[in-house]
């Protein structure tokens, strides 16, 4: 009698070490290994690897993965060899033997999944070996990079549809964690995916708390937040690539493990700086947008930007990096009126098309207009991809401490009336100084003080004008210009307001000199500060914690894997709250599968029952 074939179930709780599946896993699963085509959009942390793994473990052959960065490669093959999957993959880190080691491998049918990069799927040569090959699916990770949309964009991508071409029998699917609705329907079109099941989970990330607060002294602001994360991983990005540098020395100069990467840096040098980000706890890394596409690190509690991003796609996509793991993570970002010009020159002064300048200009005003908000940041988030949130959520910032507004009609009119009478020619600096009554050599120069708006605007400062043209470039009622030289033009809503159709609620900044408190929501953050400072863990707990997490960086370290391969926080932190006895015990704890078990139950085991 034939033993049984194993469940998907089965193979969830044995080979990967949870109890169920989460959202919609199972019906994708279901629906994949059954041979249906899928696309799956499902925030980072969601599960989106098990959507395809479980399915290449179901099905006969071997599942290929298409993946576009050799680190996220290397990061998945290395989990499922720890889970005791037969995985591998195939891209130029690996010498000629190596990748004839693998090729037959493929041939003989050893494999359950092998990732590989588009470039090199479709040579003709691998081509060639997969029809040689029982292939049992095809899964087309970070999908979002067929958009040329997207801000991850791969020409390569676009010519994916071959697969369904040359392999029409074989399933695919096809996922990302960052799709609008028009991503989503250039994926569709590009990947010949019309008759494939749509998976679209929510787009939330509920572990994550956004916080949002105007630029003064940026290297202060972000020491001040980075006290409230002592000893956890997170990444810094800025704009530039000096700025870059310049964060990290002082930020390692303050004490704080922190390294750069940005496209500057050689390659030994990023490839070195992005390995001790992966293999070590408690390392910040600072970097520009070059990097963290693919990087699969569980445990990332923060990500902070210093600069505004250049979508709210983007913006989106880099705070997923933190918390991929389920457990608490903060996403933290500074902003002021110069980075939003600075953003509108660079997409200005691009090579792109008018129509993808279009877009990005479109996707700029939405960030702009989500850092602006006074409402929840969450719905607002979410409804740039098309998700309804129901209500606010209760702990991002504008939540916890909900900004107040004032009638900032007049001086709304004022400033839109300036920016007409000076001819829509000039930046923002020289239109306050018009409505300050600022006699300088260039308003003079200009005649603009003999203008009528010249000091109508005397009762408001330099900085509290600079906030009024800030929130009216992000309420949609002037745009920078399309030339890229900052200058501010009215547009058609502004009509209302001249006309005085429509009042206008402002925000009413902070001022800088009261200092900026950091204000934790207590929903998300509690507990000690240190290495587990965010994730609430008890003062009593703390020696067991670095305990368990030395000694899994110990044996991280002897199988040449990054500590969160053996496993993650969130594992360590169920051992902590569990303290499992015996094996049985510990193999209920979600994310011990069979394998991890006999290979390390024993040293974990012996660390919790030697604790008083």
């Amino acid at each position: 009698m034939q033993p049984m074939k194993p469940t998907a179930l089965d193979l969830l709780q044995s080979v990967f070490g949870y109890p169920a599946f989460r959202g919609q896993q199972q019906a994708v699963v279901e629906h994949l290994s059954q041979g249906g085509d899928a696309l799956v959009l499902m925030p980072t942390g969601g599960g989106k690897s098990l959507c395809y793994q479980i399915p290449a473990l179901l099905r006969q052959g071997t599942g290929i993965v298409v993946s576009p960065l050799i680190a996220l490669m290397q990061d998945q093959v290395d989990a499922l060899r720890e889970a005791g999957v037969a995985a591998a993959f195939l891209n130029s880190s690996l010498d000629a033997e190596a990748q004839r080691e693998v090729e037959r491998q493929l041939l003989a049918g050893e494999l359950n999944l092998l990732y590989v990069a588009p470039e090199r799927l479709l040579t003709g040569r691998f081509l060639g070996l997969l029809e040689r090959t029982e292939v049992a699916l095809f899964a087309i990770d970070e999908a979002h990079c067929v958009s040329q949309w997207g801000h991850d964009f791969r020409p390569e991508y676009r010519e994916l549809a071959i697969l369904h071409q040359r392999f029409p029998a074989v399933p695919r699917i096809a996922l990302t964690a960052t799709a609008d609705p028009r991503t989503r329907e250039e994926i569709v079109e590009r990947l010949a995916l019309q008759q494939a099941h749509q998976f679209v989970s929510s787009f939330d990330r509920p572990n994550i708390g956004y916080r949002v607060m105007l630029k003064h002294k940026p290297q202060v602001q972000l020491m001040q937040f980075l006290q409230g994360h002592r000893g956890e991983s997170g990444i810094v990005y800025c704009l530039s690539r000096r700025k870059v540098d310049d964060t990290a020395t002082q930020l390692a100069e303050a004490g704080i493990e922190a390294l750069p990467y940005h496209a500057g840096l050689d390659a030994a040098t990023r490839a070195k700086n992005q390995q001790r980000f992966l293999r070590e706890d408690g390392v910040v890394m600072v970097a520009t947008v070059a990097f963290g596409m693919g990087i699969d690190k569980p445990d990332v509690r923060f990500v902070a930007h210093l600069d505004l991003p250049r979508s709210i796609e983007g913006y989106y996509q880099e705070t997923g990096r933190a918390g991929r793991d389920g457990l608490p993570a903060e996403a933290w970002m500074i902003y002021g009126l110069a980075d939003v010009v600075t953003m509108s020159q660079m997409i200005a002064q691009s090579e792109s098309a008018d129509e993808r300048k279009r877009v990005e200009r479109h996707k700029l005003e939405l960030l702009l207009a989500y850092a602006e908000a006074t409402g929840c940041r969450r719905q607002l988030l979410l409804g740039a991809f098309g998700e309804v949130y129901p209500e606010p959520c209760g702990h991002c910032d504008n939540c916890v401490a909900p900004p107040k507004t004032w009638d900032a009609t007049v001086p709304a009119q004022k400033a839109l009336s300036a920016v007409y009478r000076t001819g829509q020619r000039y930046g923002s600096g020289h239109v306050i100084d018009v409505l300050r009554g600022e006699e300088t050599e260039r308003v003079r120069s200009l005649d603009h003080h003999r203008l009528s708006t010249f000091g109508i605007g005397a009762e408001l400062d330099d900085k509290q004008w600079r906030s009024v043209f800030r929130q009216l470039l992000a309420a949609g009622l002037l745009e920078a210009d399309a030339e890229g030289y900052g200058t501010l033009r009215l547009t058609a809503a502004s009509r209302v307001v001249l006309s005085g159709g429509q009042p206008v609620k402002l925000r009413e900044d902070a001022r800088p000199e009261r200092g900026v408190r950091r204000r934790r929501d207590s929903q998300l953050v509690t507990g000690a500060q240190g290495s587990g400072g965010s994730l609430g863990i008890e003062a009593y707990e703390q020696s067991m914690w670095d305990a368990l997490r030395a000694l899994r960086t110990q044996l991280a370290r002897q199988q040449g894997v990054p500590p969160y391969v053996v496993f993650h926080d969130a594992t360590l932190l169920a051992m902590l709250r569990a303290l499992p006895a015996n094996e049985d015990e510990l193999a209920s704890v979600s994310g011990v599968g069979e394998a991890k078990l006999k290979r390390y139950g024993r040293d974990f085991l012996a660390v919790i029952n030697a604790a008083p």
